[in-house]
């Protein structure tokens, strides 16, 4: 890790994720996501619009092979099937095998048996990142019975601790999603301020942003970025693209194709000029 480039202040993190957003959009990077059927082609969308190549690939006998080609991997845990559950164990270990970062998304983990003890299990398959709401990185780390569903019953600053802790066990980058983002390698913690509420008023918003860190871990591969500012660099963009969509938006519907434009004319310079982080050592 010595030799990566890692954010030691605001201007660092802004800075790595303009220049990742390039990378991305230069050699756009393969993203395989194994992900709940609710959301699959807004996901996808959203990745095209980025700038990165989406495959959706869940079938059982291909998924790990895909895994292995493609640049990151993106496991979701919405829709929890039994194919999906053994595809999804079957491209993780393809993409161990083959050094393929990968995301691991517990939605709704807590209080539904099937998907919290697949989230448990997989997770000590050493993911690079972990996205979740607060309520769900709690019941990750054994600390909590879940939130309602989908959605956090508890603040991103109460899942702060569990998170630092969660990150120092498995040595996943672990972002809680939340009003400020909280993103932690275990030694230094990020917090990002971007965002819009309409981003929770549109099915698939939290969800495509894992696939967005997929995609980013991706591209820094490439880099000399390490894990933490891959996956800051994605919550950055995705959330600063938001702010852009919600200032030409009238609601909930036309936010979603607006978040699609944005993602594509979001620039470099635009990432620098709206970023609103803070840069914390542990």
């Amino acid at each position: 890790m010595s030799d990566l480039l890692r954010p030691e202040t605001t201007i660092d993190l802004a800075d790595g994720a303009a220049a990742l957003l390039e990378v991305l959009r230069a050699a756009p990077p393969l993203t395989h996501c194994i992900t709940n059927a609710v959301v699959t082609g807004f996901t996808a969308n959203v990745l095209l619009a980025l700038g990165a190549a989406p495959a959706m690939v869940d079938i059982v006998d291909e998924a790990g092979m895909f895994a292995g080609v493609a640049s990151g991997l993106l496991i979701n845990l919405g829709t929890p099937t039994r194919e999906q559950r053994a595809a999804s164990r079957e491209a993780v270990a393809g993409a161990t095998a083959s050094g393929t970062p990968w995301v691991l998304d517990p939605v709704a983990i807590g209080a539904l048996p099937v998907r919290t003890a697949l989230a448990h299990e997989l997770v000590e398959q050493r993911p690079t990142a972990v996205r979740g709401n607060a309520s769900e990185i709690l019941a990750l780390a054994g600390l909590s019975a879940g939130g309602r569903g989908v959605d956090s019953t508890d603040s991103t600053e109460a899942a702060a601790d569990a998170a630092v802790s969660l990150a120092r066990r498995t040595g996943a980058v672990v972002a809680v999603s939340g009003p400020i983002d909280f993103i932690t390698d275990g030694a230094r913690t990020l917090r990002v301020a971007n965002g819009h509420e309409l981003l929770t008023r549109v099915t698939g918003g939290g969800c495509a942003l894992g696939a967005v860190m997929a995609a980013f871990l991706g591209a820094a591969g490439a880099t000399e970025h390490d894990d933490l500012t891959a996956v800051a660099a994605a919550g950055l963009v995705y959330t600063v693209a938001a702010e852009r969509a919600a200032a030409t938006s009238s609601g909930p519907g036309s936010f979603a194709v607006a978040l699609l434009d944005a993602l594509a004319a979001v620039t470099a310079e635009d990432i620098r000029a709206a970023a609103r982080v803070e840069v914390v050592a542990l």
